[in-house]
C-alpha cells in the first residue's frame, strides 16, 4: 500500500537541490577568490545608515513625544562608557562618532535616534532589547499626569478629572 510516486516527482526536486548547492559553492569560491585578490570589499559595499524621513501625515503618539523629551539625544562620541555596544541592536549598523543616539535611563542601552524614534512611533514604551520600561517607576506618576494634560482629555472633564480626585 502507499502512494505511487513517478520518477519525475522525485527527480526534479533532487535536481533543483543539487543545482542550488552547486550555485552556493560557486558563490563561496568566488568570494574567497576575490578576498585573496584583495577585492573582498567589492562584494560588500559600505551601506550608509538609513535615515527614515519624518512623515508629517501620520499622527504622532502623545506618549511618544513625551518620552522623547525625557530621553536626551547625544553624539556617540560623547559617551565615555567602555562597555558601550559597537552596533545598534535595532538596525545592526555600527555606531559612528557623529551618530545621534538615545541612551535609555533604566537599562542604559543605546540606540540610534531614528531607530528608537520609529520604535516609539509604534506606541512602544519599552526597550526593544530587554523590554524594560522607558519611564523609571519614580517618574511614572509625573509622566502619567503630563500625558493626561497633554492629551486634552482633562478639557472634557473640567474640574472633575481623575487626577484631582
Amino acid at each position: 500500500m502507499g502512494f505511487p510516486v513517478g520518477c519525475t516527482d522525485v527527480f526534479f526536486p533532487k535536481l533543483l537541490i543539487h543545482i542550488l548547492t552547486i550555485l552556493g559553492l560557486m558563490r563561496k569560491f568566488i568570494y574567497v577568490l576575490l578576498s585573496i585578490l584583495g577585492l573582498g570589499d567589492f562584494l560588500e559595499p559600505e551601506m550608509p545608515l538609513q535615515t527614515w524621513p519624518e512623515s508629517g501625515g501620520e499622527p504622532r503618539s502623545i506618549s511618544a513625544s513625551l518620552i522623547r523629551e525625557l530621553l536626551p539625544v547625544v553624539k556617540f562620541s560623547e559617551i565615555s562608557d567602555l562597555a558601550a555596544p559597537e552596533c545598534c541592536a535595532v538596525c545592526l549598523y555600527e555606531f559612528e562618532d557623529d551618530d545621534e543616539i538615545r541612551r535609555l535611563t533604566n537599562c542604559r542601552h543605546i540606540f540610534h535616534r531614528s531607530c528608537l524614534d520609529r520604535w516609539m512611533d509604534h506606541d512602544q514604551k519599552t526597550c526593544p532589547l530587554c523590554r524594560t520600561a522607558f519611564i523609571p517607576e519614580d517618574m511614572q506618576d509625573a509622566f502619567n499626569e503630563r500625558l493626561w494634560l497633554a492629551s486634552g482629555i482633562s478639557d472634557f472633564y473640567g474640574e472633575y478629572s481623575p487626577m484631582t480626585l
